[in-house]
């Protein structure tokens, strides 16, 4: 995507950001800088100031999406806050500016320091970007399902699978997997066939078994 003008540095990061976090359209259109950590890679989603399905509270920890995409992301930041000298409260993805024009008509300028009343204009720039791309539009919430995908894919423990599921602001694991659809059909004929192959039976770490087990009996003392 084209990365000039701030308007277009504000579309860019928008798209990067909804991969990076997978957060509801209507959460980003409420999104102020202050709930950005760069440090912690993380997305503090307060319903106090954020407007997140159900009201729910949660910190959204940035997904493996690639640096590239962080990148992108973080630049936007410090874009805002060091060369627009923006402050915590101002909006992470501010609205557009509209003037009157030298030809009498009404036309973007630049970026408005205030939020999206809603989240219709981030569908049209996600219809924008995918059309300018010359590909068949997807809106925002299609981007959760694919981080649900990707996760099923690479999340090798229940445990694993638990936190990318409440990554995505979802209270129990059957969520993610009954909201998102089912197994696209490449995959699961990809996954049938491995099945048909002799499986290495991997030896037990104990290590790891080990930790776990601490880790179970600290969390039942401090519920005692």
């Amino acid at each position: 995507m084209p990365h000039q003008t701030d308007i277009e540095k504000r579309n860019r990061a928008l798209i990067a950001f909804a991969l990076l976090t997978g957060a509801q359209d209507s959460a980003i259109a409420s999104m102020k800088l202050k709930h950005v950590d760069l440090i912690e890679n993380c997305v503090n989603q307060d319903p106090r100031e954020v407007n997140t399905k159900f009201s729910k509270t949660f910190n959204t920890f940035f997904f493996p999406v690639g640096d590239e995409i962080r990148k992108i992301v973080a630049e936007w930041v410090t874009y805002l806050r060091e060369e627009k000298l923006w402050g915590n409260d101002d909006p992470l993805f501010p609205a557009t500016r509209i003037t009157l024009g030298s030809s009498k008509q009404f036309a973007a300028d630049g970026l408005d320091r205030k939020h999206w009343s809603n989240a219709t204009p981030i569908r049209t720039i996600f219809r924008k970007a995918f059309n300018d791309a010359g590909l068949p539009y997807f809106n925002p919430h299609s981007f959760r399902n694919t981080l649900a995908w990707l996760g099923e894919e690479i999340c090798k423990t229940p445990e694993h699978f638990k936190a990318w599921s409440q990554n995505l602001g979802h209270e129990k694991v059957l969520t993610t997997f009954l909201s998102y659809g089912g197994v696209a059909c490449q995959r699961q004929g990809k996954i049938i066939r491995d099945l048909a192959k002799p499986q290495q039976i991997e030896q037990p770490n104990i290590n790891e078994f080990a930790t776990m087990l601490v880790r179970a009996i600290k969390d039942h003392l401090s519920c005692t």
